[in-house]
């Protein structure tokens, strides 16, 4: 005969593990932009293309505790774009890195993309700023205000320059009161972009 209290406790058991894994589907299923946001128009990939270092982030579990994070864009054959998103893990002493590939949702020179780190599912990835003469920042959202990078050339940003940009990125909802600074500073060798 079946115990009752064992089938609740493993239907809790499933809810708990499927629950989570759903909310992670349906956020990054969403191709979306804020609303009220407007991206880059004139966006030139080719000038894109190359290594970004995190400046500041939004928290977010898959990026938790990193440091010395980069992300490098190379064009793919077909036209899309490969990714790869880095960064050093003081905790475990190790460089992590996550491939994706990505595709415009519109036509190239809009600075809107979908982004794809596993399988059919892709998130959006919004330019909304950007230094159109040197491409030496960028400002990228997600597909809602829980996501925000602020990406440049370099490991370091002018303190005018980024808080202009948080000053643009508050006019438009985002909470940059909660960005992480990123820490660029080599532990070791495998820390060095």
């Amino acid at each position: 005969m079946p115990n009752p209290s064992a089938s609740r406790g493993t239907r809790r058991l499933l809810i708990r593990a499927i629950v989570p894994f759903l909310t992670a589907l349906a956020l990054v299923g969403c191709t979306g932009t804020p609303e009220g946001v407007t991206v880059v128009r004139g966006f030139e990939l080719d000038r894109y293309l190359g290594t970004w270092y995190e400046v500041a982030r939004l928290d977010h579990p898959f990026e938790r505790g990193l440091t010395n994070v980069t992300a490098t864009y190379r064009l793919r054959a077909d036209g899309g774009v490969d990714v790869v998103n880095a960064g050093f893990d003081p905790e475990e002493n190790e460089r992590k890195s996550a491939d994706g590939r990505a595709y415009f949702v519109d036509e190239p020179s809009i600075g809107r993309l979908k982004v794809s780190f596993f399988g059919p599912f892709y998130g959006g990835y919004n330019v909304i700023a950007l230094d159109r003469d040197d491409y030496a920042w960028s400002v990228v959202a997600g597909p809602n205000r829980s996501y925000l990078w602020i990406l440049a050339r370099a490991p370091d940003m002018d303190p005018a320059l980024y808080e202009r940009l948080t000053a643009e990125a508050r006019a438009l909802g985002f909470p940059v009161d909660d960005l992480i600074r990123v820490v660029h500073a080599p532990r070791d060798a495998s820390a060095t972009p």
